[in-house]
């Protein structure tokens, strides 16, 4: 996608259409059992079959790091696999009471974090990064 489309064609602003432009040459995976192939996003790989077992062989086989970015329950499967070493939580200074929708956390193990890095950009967000380690009961009851 040229960065005349991301910003001007599609109703996305000159700061907007740069990140899309940026987010376009990342190489990515999908995984999805319901889009067709091929995909029409840059650079995307789609995966139909178990996610579990790609990111396992994915991580045996690609070097460096690998991450996320939005499928709740495909971040609860991989956890629960144990295949998360960090999680980075981005604070954003709003809460958002009778207008939330979904309580991102629904759903996952009991989970203990060690913060291991920390960044503030703006004076206002916060990145945290954690490594998690999946409970075997609730936190405080015992040994993990």
């Amino acid at each position: 996608m040229s960065e005349e489309a991301a910003a001007g064609g599609s109703g996305f602003s000159e700061d907007e259409g740069t990140s899309l432009t940026g987010l376009a040459a990342v190489p990515k995976v999908v995984f999805s059992s319901t889009l067709p192939a091929p995909l029409t996003w840059p650079n995307s790989e789609l995966v139909t079959g178990d996610a579990v077992e790609a990111v396992t062989e994915m991580k045996r086989t690609v070097t460096g790091p690998l991450s996320t970015l939005g499928s709740l329950r495909l971040c609860r499967s991989l956890l629960t696999a144990g295949l998360v070493d960090r999680f980075r939580v981005v604070v954003f200074p709003v809460i958002t009471g009778r207008t939330g929708r979904e309580r991102i956390y629904d759903g996952y193990p009991d989970v203990s974090l060690e913060m291991v890095d920390s960044r503030t950009f703006d004076r206002r967000l916060q990145l945290l990064e954690y490594i998690p380690t999946v409970l075997s009961g609730p936190p405080g009851s015992g040994p993990t």
